[in-house]
C-alpha cells in the first residue's frame, strides 16, 4: 500500500470531533479489503476485525484516533463575525491570521478567517499579547448575521484548520491533523501486512472517535470487543527541535516510540503506565526485526489508553508513536519512514501474541 499517500487523504479529511463521519468512511475505504469485516458503531468508532488463527486466541484491540482539534461556534455577531469556542487543545497563539474551514448544518463547508486587528493599528503593548480564542473573531464576508445563517451556519457548528498536507526534505511531511492520521494511516498498513501474517490472536483494528474532545469514544468500542490487549497509536512530541530538546530524548526519524508514561493533571487525573509484559514484548519484537525505537515519557498528555485500560476486568495496555512537532498546530511535521515502522512493530508484536502472554501486571 501507499503510506504516503493514505496519509495525505486522511489528512485532507475534516474530521472535528464528533464530526467524524468524512474520516470513518474514508479509513473503512482504505482499509476494508485487508480484514475480514468492518462496522460504525454507536459512537462513531469504526471497528474492522481480522479473524485469528486460533478459536480460543486473545482479543486485541490496536486502535487510533480519527478525530481532530477544532472550534464551536458560540455566537452570530449582527454584523456577520462569528464568536468561537475551544474544541480540544488549540493553542491560542497560532490562531490569529488562519484561515479556517466551517462545517455546515447539512455537512458541507464555508471558508474563512481568523482575524486580528491590524498591524498599522496595533499598540506596542499589544503586539505581544496572546488573546483567548473568546476574544478572537471568524470572518467569511458576510456582512450580517442573516448572510451567516443563510450560509448555513448555526450556533454549534463546528470548525477547525483548514485541511492542509505539503512535503518537506526527506520523507518529511507537514500539516493539518497528522496527530493522529499517522496513526490511521499506520492501521491500514497494519491490516495489510496481516493479510500474510495470519494472528493467532484476533485483532480489532479500531479508529476512534471524541479523543480529543473527551477521550472516552474509544472506551465504547472496548466495551463492544471486550479486549485482553489494547495498543494505541499515536503521536508522541518530537524532541529534536531547539525548544524541546532539552526535555526529550526522542527524534523524528530515528524510529518509533514506545510509551512509558503520559499524565494528564490539567482537569483530568489519569494517564498510562503501560503494561511491563507489552513493553518487553515490543522490545523483544524490535531487536528481532531490527527495528530502531525510542522512548517517550510525557507529562500533560493523554491517549485514548488512558480510559481504555480501566475497562472490563482491566486490559494490558501499551502506548506506540511516532515522534512529531508542533502538535495541534496547523503545520505539524512527522516521517512517514517512522510510520512504516511503526506497522511493523506493531505487526510484530501482534503475531507474536497468543494465550501464553501473561495479562496480568505480575
Amino acid at each position: 500500500m501507499d503510506l504516503k499517500g493514505v496519509l495525505k487523504r486522511f489528512m485532507l479529511t475534516p474530521a472535528v470531533s464528533g464530526y467524524e463521519s468524512e474520516m470513518a468512511y474514508a479509513f473503512i475505504d482504505e482499509i476494508k479489503g485487508y480484514v475480514d469485516s468492518t462496522r460504525i458503531d454507536r459512537i462513531g468508532n469504526v471497528i474492522a476485525k481480522i479473524k485469528g488463527s486460533k478459536d480460543d486466541a486473545l482479543k486485541v484491540m490496536v486502535y487510533a484516533h480519527l478525530d481532530q482539534l477544532g472550534f464551536i461556534v458560540r455566537k452570530i455577531e449582527d454584523d456577520g463575525f462569528i464568536q468561537v469556542d475551544r474544541l480540544g487543545g488549540i493553542p491560542e497563539k497560532v490562531l490569529p491570521g488562519l484561515d479556517v474551514s466551517i462545517r455546515t448544518k447539512s455537512g458541507g463547508y464555508v471558508d474563512g478567517v481568523i482575524g486580528m486587528k491590524s498591524h498599522h493599528a496595533t499598540s506596542p503593548d499589544e503586539k505581544y499579547k496572546v488573546d483567548f480564542v473568546t476574544k478572537l473573531h471568524l470572518d467569511i464576508g458576510a456582512s450580517s448575521a442573516e448572510q451567516v445563517r443563510k450560509a448555513g451556519i448555526e450556533i454549534g457548528c463546528p470548525a477547525l484548520y483548514k485541511p492542509k498536507f505539503g512535503e518537506l526534505m526527506g520523507d518529511m511531511v507537514f500539516g493539518t491533523a497528522a496527530d493522529d492520521r499517522g496513526g490511521c494511516a499506520s492501521l491500514v498498513r497494519i491490516a495489510s501486512l496481516l493479510k500474510d501474517k495470519k494472528p493467532k490472536a484476533d485483532i480489532y483494528i479500531v479508529g476512534t472517535a471524541w479523543e480529543e474532545f473527551n477521550l472516552r469514544g474509544a472506551m465504547m468500542a472496548a466495551r463492544t470487543i471486550e479486549p485482553d490487549v489494547a495498543i494505541c497509536l499515536d503521536v508522541m512530541l518530537a524532541g529534536d527541535t531547539p525548544d524541546l530538546k532539552v526535555r526529550y530524548e526522542d527524534k523524528i526519524g530515528n524510529g518509533p516510540c514506545i510509551g512509558m508514561y503520559s499524565f494528564h493533571g490539567r482537569g483530568t487525573l489519569n494517564g498510562t503506565l503501560p503494561h511491563a509484559g507489552l513493553v518487553k514484548l515490543a522490545e523483544k519484537t524490535a531487536e528481532e526485526e531490527k527495528i530502531n525505537t525510542q522512548y517517550f515519557a510525557g507529562l500533560g498528555i493523554l491517549t485514548d489508553s488512558s480510559y481504555i485500560q480501566l475497562e472490563n476486568e482491566g486490559v494490558a495496555a501499551i502506548e506506540l508513536g511516532y515522534p512529531a512537532r508542533y502538535t495541534h498546530t496547523p503545520v505539524e511535521v512527522c516521517s512517514v519512514e517512522d510510520l512504516e515502522k511503526l506497522s511493523e512493530l506493531a505487526v510484530g508484536m501482534l503475531t507474536r501474541l497468543d494465550k501464553t502472554f501473561e495479562l496480568n501486571r505480575y
